[in-house]
């Protein structure tokens, strides 16, 4: 059971180790670098609790977490209208819509093994239609509150220290020190995410499903390299996703990821974190 359970989530365990030896770095690091600055001022030097529990360790890590879901909620809805040919990060043309009940497989044309909710119908069936991009929608503004108060009050302490006059969380919103810190990660999110939807189209990775099988056509869009690709079709060129489906049906495997599912998969930027939108 537990070797199961580790191969069929080794992809999120493995970035969740990452992300927890990423962030006790940073903590370690962050600490050392606070403490110094500390020491140029004649301070003592704090522990690392009182650092994890201070504002100036708690801004630096929401204000890339906002970005990062931010870019998420972003491309999760862009790639439901906007596409980009050639690309396995977008849905072939003519398909830039909300797609129908039947290619999304809800209400009457849902399967025993379709969620609850996308069986139920009525403001179930169009909550859960749209419930990744606003559950990243409602994370992204989590994390961009959690910065804003964070910041404010590490701005605060800063002023007090330099017998400043503190300011208010409207005031911090407002101040060119806050837009600077917010806007050198949404530009760089913005800059990964479209770089990498053009770099598919040229570009291949041989066996993942984030690219393009290595012999498809630079045109070919909403082809993905990894298992299943095409079910006996040379790469899978010149199938549509209806055909890929019901060849599945055929031989009785299950439809690839993607298929009838809505917007294609979400990608991060070039760091690695990846979250896949297909059910």
């Amino acid at each position: 059971m537990m070797r199961r359970f580790l191969r069929d989530n080794a992809l999120s365990l493995g970035f969740g180790l990452l992300f927890l030896l990423s962030l006790g770095g940073q903590a370690f690091a962050g600490l050392a670098d606070y403490n110094d600055t500390r020491l140029s001022h004649a301070a003592e030097p704090i522990g690392l609790l009182d650092y994890l529990t201070s504002a100036d360790f708690a801004v630096d890590v929401a204000e890339n977490w906002q970005s990062e879901y931010l870019q998420f909620f972003l491309y999760v809805f862009a790639t439901v209208w906007l596409l980009q040919r050639g690309s396995p990060e977008s849905k072939p043309a003519g398909r830039a819509s909300l797609e129908t009940d039947k290619e999304q497989q809800i209400g009457p044309h849902s399967t025993a093994d379709s969620p609850k909710w996308a069986r139920t119908g009525g403001w179930r069936t169009g909550i859960f239609s749209m419930s990744l991009g606003l559950v990243m929608l409602g994370l992204f503004l989590l994390s961009w509150l959690a910065q804003s108060v964070a910041g404010m009050s590490a701005y605060n302490a800063e002023q007090l220290t330099e017998f400043g006059d503190p300011e208010s969380w409207f005031g911090y919103l407002a101040s060119a020190g806050f837009w600077n810190r917010t806007l050198q990660n949404w530009q760089s999110e913005f800059l990964a995410i479209g770089s990498m939807a053009v770099f598919s189209v040229y570009l291949r990775q041989r066996g993942s499903p984030e690219s393009k099988p290595v012999g498809a056509p630079h045109h070919v869009t909403d082809e993905s390299g990894g298992p299943n690709r095409g079910n006996g079709y040379p790469c899978g060129v010149g199938l549509t996703t209806t055909d890929r489906s019901v060849h599945d049906h055929h031989h009785e495997t299950r439809p690839r990821l993607g298929d009838h599912r809505g917007p294609p998969r979400l990608r991060t930027d070039l760091q690695g974190i990846r979250v896949r939108q297909g059910r």
